[in-house]
């Protein structure tokens, strides 16, 4: 592979070297596109084991600046496993997304490229549990809360403004759900100006009224009746599955606690696991595309935010997809769902040097995402752990 600047020239075999060109030998290793996380929330690294309790205790006790520091130090994490690229699905403050990305592009700290969404759109009450009125305020912190047609075009248009890369619609809070009239021009609005619209949904109904209005991109989508179906594969609608790996629920036994509460949790996160693994299997057999999100917004002891991001996608194997799926999810797909097909999520000439190598075939096992041994990033290297080695090396004569 040739790069030049922050490009692929060519790719394939007997390339012609160029004088004076810098030549990196990575040896046996898997070369692929880097990764893709279409869900992500760099600005929140939520500890329930330090009283990081929700929003309200993020939003009272730390800044739009702080979280967008914070969101540095994630953005590093997710390079160094490999992926390149985030779409920031909001919960950053208002638009602490966006200043992370600019200071990313402007070379100011390293990270992914980052498609932001700037605050949700949301109805009444965001995604806070029910505040009493003084405290209610806080919400727009987090999101921009509309009621009627009107009032969700203004929202787009500001979020535009404010630089929003694609638009992040809260379709179902538990308290209320949008109206089919103000998702419709939702899309309409964001179309207008050739942005995507992500839609969370978590309920029949929500994710009905969301396909029915055209959006590109059904996030989460836990239940994801069987009538929608076919209509997501007409109109070429992702999926976002953020599901988590079934281990996850081992954490429960781990609490301090009552012992019967604990196992009765894990019973039902096994449950809720295995339904969307369902949902899943039922959506890739159906021809939904399948576009990959991790929905990282935690702090899980012994893991980079990039090392559970990965490993939540990875556990679409439980569902039964198949590596080279995955891997797709991660990639191509993942590239045209951002509208970044044209630079992004494969190889080949006039594409962006987006690289990573892995150990093993990830083809036969997708687990080797997790042996990450090099990253590139438009050109430049993020990470070699060859040269770590000789560190290691050096150190131990």
């Amino acid at each position: 592979m040739l790069i030049e600047g922050p490009s692929i020239q060519a790719v394939g075999t007997g390339l012609s070297i160029p004088s004076g060109t810098r030549v990196i030998d990575l040896g046996d290793v898997t070369l692929l596109p880097g990764l893709i996380d279409a869900h992500s929330h760099l600005l929140l690294d939520l500890d329930p084991e330090n009283g990081g309790d929700g929003m309200v205790s993020t939003v009272t006790q730390s800044s739009t600046a702080e979280r967008a520091l914070l969101g540095a130090k994630l953005g590093r994490e997710m390079l160094e496993a490999g992926v390149t690229t985030v779409r920031d699905v909001g919960n950053s403050g208002v638009n602490g997304d966006v200043a992370l990305r600019n200071a990313i592009q402007r070379g100011w700290v390293q990270g992914p490229r980052i498609s932001a969404c700037t605050r949700a759109l949301a109805p009444q009450g965001g995604q806070f549990p029910a505040l009493q009125l003084p405290a209610q305020p806080l919400i727009e912190q987090e999101y921009v809360t509309i009621s009627g047609v009107e009032e969700a075009r203004r929202a787009v248009r500001q979020a535009i403004l404010d630089g929003a890369d694609c638009i992040k619609v809260i379709v179902d809070n538990g308290h209320n759900l949008l109206s089919l009239e103000e998702l419709k021009v939702i899309v309409e609005e964001a179309h207008r100006k050739k942005r995507p619209v992500a839609a969370h949904t978590t309920t029949d109904e929500s994710i009905r009224i969301a396909v029915q209005a055209g959006v590109d991109s059904i996030e989460h989508g836990y239940s994801l009746p069987d009538d929608v179906l076919a209509p997501m594969v007409r109109n070429r609608t992702f999926l976002v599955p953020t599901d988590g790996p079934m281990d996850v629920c081992d954490s429960f036994e781990a609490q301090p606690g009552n012992a019967e509460r604990q196992r009765k949790q894990k019973e039902r996160c096994k449950k809720a696991i295995a339904r969307a693994n369902d949902r899943l299997r039922r959506a890739v057999a159906a021809g939904v595309r399948i576009a990959a999100g991790s929905d990282m917004y935690i702090v899980m002891p012994g893991l980079t935010r990039g090392q559970a991001s990965v490993k939540w996608v990875i556990a679409y194997a439980e569902a039964g997809l198949k590596p080279l799926d995955i891997l797709r999810a991660a990639t191509v797909n993942a590239a045209e769902l951002l509208r970044m097909q044209d630079q992004i999520g494969s190889l080949g000439p006039n594409k962006l040097a987006d690289l990573l190598a892995v150990e093993g075939n990830p083809l036969k096992d997708i687990g080797a995402l997790k042996q990450v041994r090099f990253v590139m990033k438009d050109g430049q290297v993020v990470l070699d752990a060859r040269a770590r080695e000789k560190q290691v090396d050096a150190s131990t004569r």
